[in-house]
């Protein structure tokens, strides 16, 4: 093993012209220092913890315990080689077969360009096909050229940067606004800032917007089954929350049951949740709500009895102390637009979980038998009944299934929040409110109500904060009902117009 930098570097732009897969790999371990050589045998090692006992791991995949440090040694590098490293690392990642690696291979160099790194981009950008990454490149060309001595120069990077978020740019013409001598140029590159600030602001409302939507997405989850045992039964259910807690605690327990295939158990706890909270809602509505029809109060009061229960009942089975559901690694990355830009895919996923649940309620009481049966019993209860319908049948299903609706919904706050005894009651105020504003048992007035709430509580958010952005969409909808007292959607039929 050479002591010399000189042949380091030789052998070095060796290894990179052979184009082998492993080479970026030994680039990172030598930068990283965490390549070494044995002394004796002159045989490269792996090591991560240079200490006696430590692990020792040649390239055959052979490893051997460390008896004495003296016998290895690490590969020095000086200044020269590290940016030896630099180059050829970036000149890989540069040539690689994915777009997506050069792009980010591009946008690596932008941050500290040097003239081997400005020839390394010229050169490629002849080369590059892909008309994404051939424009960034073109982008940290002229945000090179921004530090250029020559006016004219600057001017045309100024105009090649003009629209770009790419951060970098905004700092370089930040610098020319600030220090370059020329009032022109000054003039021209605040001009373009001025641009891409707009931009930046019309991406944070879009964010905005999208943040809004997911919270939405969780509060028609949690109040589109309120909105059918409500509208149907006129049934005041306290324990709607906890029903939203038990379906969380399934989802919690069946990942418990498949450590190991923590995408799959949250797809298994869909179906569970809602078999298991239905289940519960059922037992709810037949041992206690069947004999309180027609007495709202006592309804209300006898649910908020039975929700108290259900919180006792998971403390003394889970604990009071909350527990954490883990995210799916498919449900955990971000869709990057742009470089101000990103929408994180559990958010992503809630929305359209909340959109496919929604149209198959929707096709629940659309097209089935029972569906009819929740219809007919929601706009006229005696009529329904004078023609047959076992009302206290429906009553049961639909109750059973509102519950099994809330249970589905604690699958996916399982996914934002940790799952405790108290998660119900953080959404059984939100999930009336829903129902109320949209129309109570209209499944569209749910949907846009609480996608409206959403965005209005996330607008509100950054000038008002959480709490008063609350209490302010809460005197809206207070001043709503003084207006229309039915809501957005009203429910339409005699017992409804009653």
């Amino acid at each position: 093993m050479s002591s010399s930098f000189d042949d380091k570097s030789e052998a070095l732009q060796l290894l990179a012209s052979e184009n082998n897969p492993d080479t970026k790999e030994v680039l990172k371990l030598l930068g990283d220092g965490q390549l070494f050589y044995h002394k004796k045998d002159k045989q490269l090692f792996i090591i991560k913890n240079y200490d006696t006992g430590a692990e020792a791991i040649n390239f055959d995949g052979q490893s051997q315990v460390i008896s004495r440090k003296r016998d290895f040694k690490k590969v020095t590098l000086n200044n020269a080689l590290r940016g030896v490293i630099t180059q050829l690392t970036a000149e890989m990642e540069l040539n690689a077969t994915d777009p997506g690696v050069r792009e980010v291979a591009v946008r690596d160099l932008m941050k500290d360009l040097s003239p081997s790194t400005v020839l390394l981009l010229k050169t490629r950008f002849t080369q590059e096909q892909n008309a994404g990454v051939k424009s960034l490149i073109g982008t940290a060309l002229a945000v090179n050229d921004l530090k250029s001595d020559d006016a004219a120069t600057v001017a045309q990077a100024i105009e090649r940067v003009d629209g770009s978020l790419e951060q970098e740019v905004r700092a370089a013409l930040l610098n020319i606004v600030n220090d370059h001598p020329s009032e022109d140029l000054q003039q021209q590159a605040q001009k373009v800032i001025n641009g891409i600030d707009n931009k930046i602001e019309y991406y944070g409302w879009l964010e905005t917007l999208y943040f809004g939507l997911s919270l939405g997405s969780v509060l028609v989850l949690a109040g589109i089954g309120l909105a059918i045992t409500f509208g149907v039964m006129g049934v005041i259910n306290m324990a709607h929350g906890e029903l939203i807690m038990i379906g969380a605690y399934t989802t919690y327990v069946i990942q418990q049951l498949m450590p190991n295939h923590i995408g799959m158990s949250v797809i298994i706890a869909i179906p569970a949740a809602f078999i298991v909270s239905g289940l519960v809602g059922i037992a709810i509505e037949r041992g206690v709500i069947r004999f309180l029809y027609g007495r709202p109060l006592e309804t209300l009061l006898a649910t908020f009895g039975i929700s108290l229960i259900l919180q006792q009942a998971v403390r003394s089975i889970f604990s009071p102390l909350n527990r954490s559901v883990e995210t799916p690694e498919w449900m955990s990355g971000l869709i990057q637009i742009n470089p101000v830009f990103a929408l994180t895919e559990s958010r992503l996923y809630i929305i359209l979980f909340c959109l496919i649940v929604f149209f198959a309620l929707s096709l629940v009481l659309k097209k089935t038998p029972l569906g009819l049966q929740v219809r007919a019993v929601s706009q006229n209860r005696a009529m329904a009944q004078a023609m047959g319908v076992r009302s206290n049948r429906v009553d049961a299903l639909t109750f059973g299934l509102g519950s099994g609706v809330a249970g589905v919904a604690g699958v996916a706050l399982s996914q934002l929040t940790n799952v405790g005894p108290n998660l119900g009651q953080a959404y059984i105020i939100d999930s009336f409110m829903v129902v109320v504003f949209g129309g109570v048992g209209n499944l569209w007035g749910t949907l846009v109500a609480g996608l409206s709430l959403g965005v209005a509580n996330k607008v509100l958010e950054p000038w008002a904060g959480a709490v008063l952005a609350k209490i302010l969409v809460l005197v809206f909808i207070i001043l709503f009902i003084q207006k229309r007292p039915r809501g957005l959607f009203p429910q339409r039929g005699r017992a409804a117009e009653g």
